[in-house]
């Protein structure tokens, strides 16, 4: 699928370039090209300082930070979209920077990939380091008598 995706995404973006460049002329598509990728630079740096700004908060509030984390990143990665030279990547960054999809594509990935991922916290957590652990052996095996009167005697 990733293979498809690094594949056909060019693809595509060349055959939009081509229309749009076809409907409006090719210097206004380069001019919009060239306008979406400084607005999506532009775009980056407020939605990276809003999302530190949004986990900071969470975690002073002492509220899970994982509601904005996802929503910082996905504001993030719209920028990053927007600055991709593309009309199908600068739709797709739009989509992401607008509060209202941000927090539907939020919800999405929070319901696919919520059970991917407790399973996977859940199979690798016995093997990190520091984790549950029995009691330490008894390396000298040695023995005590409970006995204190035979201790004494002895």
């Amino acid at each position: 699928m990733f293979v498809l995706v690094l594949i056909g995404m060019p693809v595509l973006e060349v055959f939009v370039f081509v229309e749009v460049g076809r409907a409006i002329g090719w210097l206004l598509a380069v001019v919009l090209l060239l306008g979406s990728s400084l607005l999506g630079v532009r775009l980056m740096r407020i939605q990276g300082r809003a999302a530190i700004n949004r986990v900071s908060l969470a975690v002073a509030e002492r509220r899970a930070p994982a509601r904005a984390a996802i929503d910082g990143a996905l504001g993030f990665l719209g920028g990053v979209l927007l600055v991709l030279p593309g009309f199908v990547s600068d739709g797709l960054g739009a989509l992401l920077v607008f509060a209202p999809t941000r927090a539907l594509a939020r919800r999405w990935i929070s319901r696919h990939y919520a059970g991917r991922a407790m399973r996977f916290v859940a199979s690798t957590g016995r093997f990190a380091a520091g984790g549950v652990r029995g009691r330490p052996a008894d390396v000298e095996s040695t023995a005590v008598e409970e006995d204190p009167e035979q201790l004494s005697s002895g």
